[in-house]
């Protein structure tokens, strides 16, 4: 079985091409229906770890989802983390910084939605954004992005430290598959609220997002905090690689359920021994 982190991880220090990662790749698998079985391994895998990682809760797992407009971040959301225990589990999505976010540094809004321990926040877009549409839109120059690349590594390690596992996974998608989506929006009653003009003057932006991509994964991928480009373009693929790679990354932290706090026989003496002898409203005598 392929191993999808070793597939399609961005190597640590290594610079990164976009353009020679396959967004249609599928691997062995030729259909949705091949893949439906291996597919559901992996949530049943992911929902035990989610609860291993509650119960224990002394770690936490954040996964940010970053791509191009209809590259598919809730398609991803809905797909892969609906079968996890909504308990212990938060989405939060990042839109336009509103003006109290603007008066702060760009690392403020994010902060207090980053996992307590025991539990798994999952980022629709991220700080990532601060490196990527302000880059695009020239509201930062050079020196500003390169220095906010080192405060994300620096943020991102201070979760790390904190028992965070960090994974990011950027949905590469093509310009053919981005617009075939816009058209099913245009098309689609129940999606037509998604799409807007602003989609098709940002996808002119194409190039100089795809370059801003390229800098902000390799500036970023770090062995505690790795980067993963997933090939999208077949949605129930994209469904299959993230679910894989996070099932997988959740079993390697060796989760195990935390010793009692009590004497569970002292228990069992005290009230379930006793229970049986005796049920409680029985008379005496």
């Amino acid at each position: 079985m392929a191993d999808y982190r070793k597939a399609f991880r961005a190597e640590p220090g290594g610079k990164i091409n976009l353009g020679k990662h396959d967004p249609s790749f599928t691997g062995k698998h030729d259909s949705e229906e091949s893949a439906k079985k291996e597919l559901a391994a992996y949530g049943d895998e992911l929902f035990k770890q989610q609860g291993l990682l509650y119960a224990e809760h002394k770690r936490s797992v954040l996964v940010v989802l970053q791509g191009l407009d209809a590259a598919g971040k809730d398609g991803t959301i809905k797909h892969c983390f609906t079968v996890l225990n909504p308990q212990g589990v938060s989405v939060v999505g990042f839109k336009q910084p509103t003006a109290e976010e603007l008066a702060h540094d760009f690392l403020w809004r994010i902060h207090p939605h980053a996992p307590g321990k025991g539990y798994i926040s999952i980022f629709n877009r991220s700080h990532y954004e601060d490196v990527l549409v302000t880059r695009v839109h020239k509201l930062i120059d050079k020196a500003t992005w390169t220095e906010r690349y080192k405060r994300i590594r620096d943020f991102e390690a201070l979760l790390a430290e904190n028992g965070t596992t960090v994974l990011k996974f950027f949905l590469h998608i093509s310009p053919e598959e981005q617009l075939a989506r816009f058209a099913q929006r245009l098309d689609d009653p129940k999606r037509n609220w998604k799409i807007s003009e602003s989609d098709y003057s940002e996808r002119a932006l194409w190039d100089k997002y795809i370059e801003a991509f390229e800098d902000a994964i390799a500036a970023t991928s770090v062995e505690d905090a790795p980067w993963y480009v997933i090939p999208s373009d077949h949605k129930w693929f994209r469904n299959l690689a993230v679910s894989q790679i996070m099932a997988n990354t959740m079993e390697d932290l060796k989760l195990a359920y935390p010793k009692p706090t009590v004497d569970l026989d002292d228990i069992r003496r005290k009230y379930h021994a006793a229970e049986a002898e005796e049920k409680p409203g029985k008379k005496k005598g």
